[in-house]
């Protein structure tokens, strides 16, 4: 059994797939995006949070096999709610072989959906899509160039993972964060509809507004918060330029 590296595990969580569902938080990403919510979960090793009072270690490896027996257990429950468990992290295919494990381990009975930025070499990328029942794929910005400023990577291998899962036929959510001055331009949410109109495994589309917590983890950590916008600003919100193209839109 291959061992993984886990930051947090949630239950009872209602907005990361179908249902009523436990998410598994992997540590470890190859993005640094701007606005990131859990920084504690970008590096790959445990690290020290340092609370008021206490210090807290962040992050802890598991087996496969004990991780996906603690999950078995809430399986019954699943069914009856319609939920399941969802991966993500960090970025949980950076620990693409546990992650599959994991998954290989819980088999059919219990639903499992997968949060990614889709920054993942193809074949890895195709192999988590076939073990999923639902995907959540994270569109941080569609132009090459604001995707490099704001997370680090090009968006070059997103968007071909993005256009495999396309055409997978795998049961997808679109998840785009709202920065406020950065990628909620209209031009933006355009250019975003551009690369789904057509999809018809898209389930629909999730528009994540920044909260002005996004911060609070860094100092803990040791780590100034110093984004290029305004933290306080609200961001914009352009779900018409999805639904004028026939796609389901929530606001989260």
């Amino acid at each position: 059994m291959l061992t993984g590296t886990l930051f947090s595990i949630e239950e009872f969580a209602v907005n990361d797939g179908p249902g009523i569902r436990t998410t598994v938080f992997l540590k470890g990403c190859p993005l640094r995006c701007e606005w990131c919510h859990n920084p504690e979960g970008q590096g790959f090793r445990p690290e020290v949070m340092h609370r008021p009072g206490r210090d807290e270690t962040c992050g802890y490896t598991l087996s496969s096999e004990a991780l996906a027996a603690r999950l078995r257990r809430d399986a019954a429950f699943f069914r009856e709610t319609g939920g399941g468990v969802t991966f993500t992290g960090g970025e949980p295919l950076a620990q693409p072989d546990f992650l599959l494990e994991v998954m290989q381990l819980l088999g059919p009975e219990v639903h499992q959906a997968v949060e990614t930025s889709g920054f993942a070499p193809g074949p890895v990328f195709d192999r988590v899509v076939a073990a999923a029942d639902y995907l959540l794929f994270d569109i941080k910005a569609a132009a090459p160039a604001l995707h490099r400023r704001c997370t680090g990577v090009d968006n070059a291998l997103i968007l071909a993972n993005l256009s495999r899962l396309r055409a997978s036929g795998k049961r997808f959510a679109a998840r785009l964060p709202l920065i406020p001055g950065v990628n909620d331009s209209v031009e933006d949410m355009r250019a975003a509809a551009d690369l789904l109109e057509g999809a018809g495994n898209l389930h629909r589309v999730e528009l994540l507004r920044y909260h002005q917590t996004a911060g609070a983890k860094y100092p803990l950590l040791g780590r100034p918060y110093a984004p290029s916008f305004d933290t306080k600003a609200a961001p914009e919100v352009h779900a018409e330029v999805f639904a004028g193209r026939g796609m389901d839109v929530i606001i989260l």
